[in-house]
């Protein structure tokens, strides 16, 4: 994970976050507000859902999830940025039937 530099006059309001009602922790009150961000943000959860994709680090269904948008809506995105799809020869496909099926 990347160190996170936070701007110098956040840390006092930071530290408040504990006292208020709303949030028993720091931890808690940055989810939040990265889940806020990211509802309010398309392009954000887009270009996170692609980078993650391109990393390897997340499916294409999963891609879909983070980014909000259907499989096909996605596959034109990442068609879009030159994300090429990662697709499972069809050896491997059958592997992963055999193991659902039985």
């Amino acid at each position: 994970m990347a160190d996170v530099v936070i701007n110098y006059s956040i840390p006092k309001e930071l530290k408040v976050i504990p006292k208020m009602s709303s949030y028993s922790s720091i931890s808690e009150f940055v989810d939040d507000a990265i889940n806020t961000l990211l509802a309010a943000r398309k392009d954000l959860r887009v270009n996170m859902a692609c980078e993650l994709y391109k990393e390897d680090k997340i499916s294409l269904t999963k891609a879909c999830e983070l980014a909000k948008v259907n499989i096909e809506e996605m596959k034109k995105i990442l068609h879009a940025k030159g994300i090429k799809r990662h697709v499972l020869p069809f050896a491997e496909t059958e592997k992963l039937a055999d193991v659902v099926i039985t």
